[in-house]
């Protein structure tokens, strides 16, 4: 095992791989009871969605794309269903383009074809080596606040019940459970005690039985969701998906809808990667100098680029939306992942849950929350390598970190950075120091927004 994944050479150990599995499990196995519980909204009386097969449909294509990121990339990221993209499926392109979900699952898999050759071609890599440093570390700095949003919305400390932020009033026991957790891992932390944030949320948990946050199951072991799979995998192979999809004139507005899901799936992952795996070593220099010499799947970015890639259509299968490279990844690589073993621990806690769903579900939104707020600090650290004082450097990364966090989207966040820093450069009159791939980006964000403003106007 320590040949395999390289644990001794990482400076890792398999305790700390385990411990760190446990931690990206505890932040992410949200996504078991939230994307299904979205995705069902896209379904009809006609034509229902089903929920408990979108749930397993969810932890299989969870655990088969995090496993392959692990034994094959062996990195530890895990793969699952994007928030956000899960969104974009169920309200814009049902209930807004009137698509069926089946459809709409077929179009995913497209996605996620097109996702896979432009990997292969190498263009997926090519797109990261032509980001410049400034904005790298402004992605990196970003996803950190974004994550931490994330998790002062999950825990109840911010508020959004109202037409701006708010800071609760704390008159909830979540949110107070949230803050005693939040201490507790920057206690432990500062006490240099290995595994705090999985010791935190474990706490926070069995505090929150008391306090009535965290629910107690009747019943843990449970295997009656299962059979739900069978109405929802393979869905888009019938009458309703492929055959269906380019009826009526649709053929623009799929090809519309493909390329979003395209263009928001490649630069959520390149974002983590970027955010996540870069300033811990991950991706190391050694990495990098293949990263610019190999034409073929040599370094680890390759092979978690692929690993990536082909999550998102074998998750159209199953039955679920694009799946994407987690940002709660940085949980466990903050508490030492180094390796694929990581990412195997947390697929084979996700496989657990299909019985034992009771007792993983158990963790409340209040206890894994702190965890993302402790990471939001950590990736903050990005920031000190910016250089504010140049106004060059500093335009498109404020306006990368600022809509990454406000507008709830690392995509939306990339594209402005990346639009900015060719505004700037045209305007400074150094064009020639843009790279042509990073002109093409900017151009194709340009013009998504532009044609999905059409369309919403349509």
């Amino acid at each position: 095992m320590d040949k395999f994944f390289g644990i001794t050479q990482n400076g890792s150990t398999v305790r700390t791989e385990v411990l760190a599995g446990f931690t990206t499990f505890f932040t992410m196995a949200y996504i078991m009871f939230v994307n299904p519980s979205i995705l069902a909204l896209a379904g009809t009386d006609a034509n229902p969605f089903n929920w408990n097969g979108i749930f397993v449909a969810t932890i299989l294509a969870t655990a088969v794309g995090t496993l392959v990121m692990g034994l094959v990339a062996k990195v530890p990221f895990a793969v699952a269903p994007g928030m956000g993209l899960n969104a974009f499926f169920t309200f814009t392109v049902c209930m807004g383009l009137k698509f069926q979900w089946q459809e709409a699952l077929a179009m995913v898999f497209i996605c996620g074809i097109i996702n896979v050759i432009i990997t292969v071609t190498n263009l997926r890599k090519a797109i990261i080596k032509s980001i410049p440093r400034s904005l790298q570390l402004a992605i990196g700095g970003g996803i950190g606040l974004f994550i931490a949003y994330i998790g002062f919305i999950n825990a109840g400390i911010i508020s959004i019940s109202g037409e701006v932020p708010s800071l609760t009033r704390f008159t909830e026991a979540s949110p107070l459970l949230a803050i005693i957790g939040l201490a507790l891992i920057i206690i432990l932390m500062m006490l240099k005690v290995k595994g705090a944030m999985l010791i935190g949320i474990i706490a926070a948990t069995l505090i929150g039985i008391p306090m009535g946050v965290t629910i107690v199951p009747e019943k843990l072991f449970d295997l009656s969701r299962l059979a739900g799979i069978s109405d929802v995998s393979f869905a888009f192979f019938g009458d309703i998906g492929f055959k269906s999809l380019f009826a009526e004139g649709r053929g623009i507005v799929v090809v519309i809808v493909v390329f979003a899901f395209s263009l928001t799936d490649t630069f959520d992952t390149i974002g983590t990667f970027i955010g996540a795996g870069r300033k811990t070593g991950i991706f190391d220099g050694n990495d990098e100098r293949m990263m610019h010499e190999s034409k073929g799947f040599r370094s680890k970015m390759d092979r978690a680029l692929f690993a990536d890639s082909t999550a998102t259509s074998l998750g159209a299968l199953f039955g679920t939306s694009n799946t994407t490279t987690y940002i709660e990844s940085a949980s466990g690589i903050s508490e030492g992942g180094r390796t694929g073993l990581t990412s195997v621990v947390v697929a084979l806690l996700f496989l657990i849950c299909l019985p034992l769903v009771a007792i993983f579900g158990m963790a409340p939104s209040a206890a894994t929350a702190p965890a993302l707020i402790i990471v939001g600090i950590m990736m903050a650290e990005s920031f000190k390598g910016i250089r504010w004082d140049e106004i060059e450097e500093a335009i498109p990364a404020f306006f990368t970190v600022a809509i990454m966090t406000l507008a709830y989207n690392i995509s939306y966040g990339i594209a402005a950075g990346f639009i900015f820093y060719v505004i700037v450069k045209i305007c400074a009159k150094k064009v020639k120091d843009v790279h042509p791939i990073l002109i093409g980006s900017a151009l194709m964000f340009v013009l998504y927004f532009v044609l999905m403003a059409i369309n919403h106007m349509g």
